[in-house]
């Protein structure tokens, strides 16, 4: 499996590997924001989360992870995925957060975690981010992290209440990315000032 599942661990945030002894933590961590109603996402309802738990690890190409906050509890999911170990890319994606840790120094932290091993462990010429077109908070949040736009894979998905995603694409190349870990230091320092 490429990547291997791992433990990232931060000053605000782990990534350790997801399993259903986060369930509990997760499913409270939907219900905070009511984040499944929202339609141009793919959060699990907190009755789904188990499932979904094992649906990811159930996946192949994929690496998820549990999202901890600084106590350990479970605060979101995120994930490796389309991995293509014969061209070493990946794409970080399936992201969420309870509500009420969003725009916190964690999602920068995570980012900054995953993104550190994916250029600097698994030697990636490309990190990929993916999400709907109309999802302008994700995209925004992509756009911060100094990822470019690539372009939009139209009518990608189908998605539950079966309307179809247009999916934008960002990515991070391997030369850009001292440039985007020395703005993603930048911004955990100033938050830490804040």
């Amino acid at each position: 499996m490429w990547p291997a599942p791992i433990t990232l661990t931060g000053t605000h945030v782990s990534l350790a590997p997801l399993s259903q002894d986060h369930a509990s933590d997760l499913a409270e961590a939907s219900a905070d924001g009511d984040l499944s109603s929202l339609w141009y996402t793919m959060v699990p309802t907190p009755e789904e989360v188990p499932a979904n738990i094992d649906a990811r690890n159930a996946t192949s190409g994929i690496t998820p992870f549990a999202i901890l906050d600084p106590t350990g509890k479970a605060v979101g999911m995120t994930t490796f995925m389309n991995a293509d170990a014969a061209n070493r890319r990946v794409e970080i994606g399936s992201i969420w957060y309870r509500a009420a840790v969003q725009r916190s120094p964690m999602n920068t932290e995570c980012k900054l975690l995953m993104l550190r091993h994916a250029f600097e462990e698994l030697d990636c010429i490309a990190v990929e981010f993916r999400t709907h077109f109309l999802n302008q908070q994700s995209r925004r949040a992509i756009e911060r992290l100094g990822a470019k736009f690539d372009g939009v894979l139209r009518n990608h998905m189908i998605m539950a209440n079966d309307t179809l995603r247009d999916t934008a694409v960002y990515s991070i190349c391997q030369h850009e990315w001292p440039a985007v870990r020395a703005n993603l230091k930048h911004k955990l320092a100033r938050m830490a000032q804040a």
